[in-house]
């Protein structure tokens, strides 16, 4: 049997690993991100050694932060572009690993990858049109509508959209580099850390960061819900391991929504419609071997 290769390249770990789904991933690596070329050359290694054990390497796909190129006929295909990471602007990701392997590399965003890992096995299975947003380190959104994942003039932004920002309720400027007080830049991780002087996992879930956060992503959801018409949306990203946090996007949303779409699951069951991933923490590197079963043409 085929296995299949993941790389899932956080803006602060990769996650390597070769398997054929979330039943059977045999060999998994992680290791912080640091310059491009440790952790290609890492990644590369790895996979020589757990194909040299597991044999039959037909694929791998990466799963990346950005922003980056994922259109297969750009002369930029498989670099991160403009991402403000430092030393990894402009980086060719795709290129290096599929020319090492000798093998078809599928490549999109992080986020993109985990929908279609959730749509593979978890949390949308059986859904044509969906919206999966993590909230970690940055904020990041994919999605899939009939069937595909969106693509078009690069990839969906979802963390870059502008929030309400009472500055008498919340004075914090925002960290986002390029917008300062956009969706990322108010409701990040970072930004968490920076306006309360706390990680976000340290918070009480009594702390006032925690309504304030809610308000904020809320207000990052609904314009999905009202372009998209998503059937489910799926919040991952180590923000969201506050489980406390789910009911209080849910209350906001609503509240938002107003009962202006009449969909029976928005009006009776955001319990079911605003859920975790099926797949957990593992979304993002089973989405990446989905891509690279997708680039093998294995779907």
């Amino acid at each position: 049997m085929s296995v299949y290769g993941g790389i899932e390249a956080g803006g602060t770990k990769f996650v390597c690993a070769l398997g054929t789904g979330p039943d059977d991933l045999r060999e998994e690596l992680r290791f912080p991100t640091t310059a491009p070329e440790e952790c290609i050359g890492k990644s590369v290694a790895f996979f020589r050694e757990a194909a040299a054990k597991h044999g039959g390497l037909a694929a791998v796909g990466i799963a990346s932060f950005g922003p980056l190129d994922p259109a297969p006929a750009s002369p930029t295909f498989g670099h991160i572009t403009t991402t403000p990471k430092p030393g990894w602007a402009h980086t060719d990701l795709a290129g290096p690993i599929a020319r090492a392997l000798g093998v078809p590399v599928g490549f999109d965003t992080d986020v993109n990858g985990a929908a279609l890992g959730e749509f593979r096995w978890g949390a949308a299975q059986g859904m044509d049109t969906f919206v999966y947003i993590t909230v970690g380190t940055g904020i990041g959104g994919g999605a899939m509508v009939n069937g595909g994942l969106v693509h078009g003039l690069m990839h969906p932004e979802m963390g870059h959209v502008f929030p309400p920002h009472d500055r008498t309720e919340d004075p914090f400027e925002g960290l986002c580099p390029y917008h300062r007080d956009c969706l990322e830049g108010l409701a990040s991780g970072p930004a968490i850390e920076r306006r309360w002087g706390a990680r976000a996992e340290t918070l009480s879930p009594e702390h006032p960061a925690w309504d304030l956060e809610a308000k904020y992503l809320a207000h990052g959801i609904v314009p999905q819900i009202y372009i998209l018409s998503p059937q489910r949306v799926i919040l991952g990203g180590g923000v969201m391991d506050q489980a406390h946090l789910f009911p209080k996007v849910r209350r906001h949303v609503g509240e938002i929504l107003n009962g202006y779409i009449q969909a029976r699951v928005l009006l009776e069951d955001l319990d079911s419609y605003i859920v975790p991933p099926g797949l957990g923490n593992r979304a993002g590197v089973l989405g990446a071997v989905a891509l690279a079963q997708r680039a093998a043409g294995a779907d």
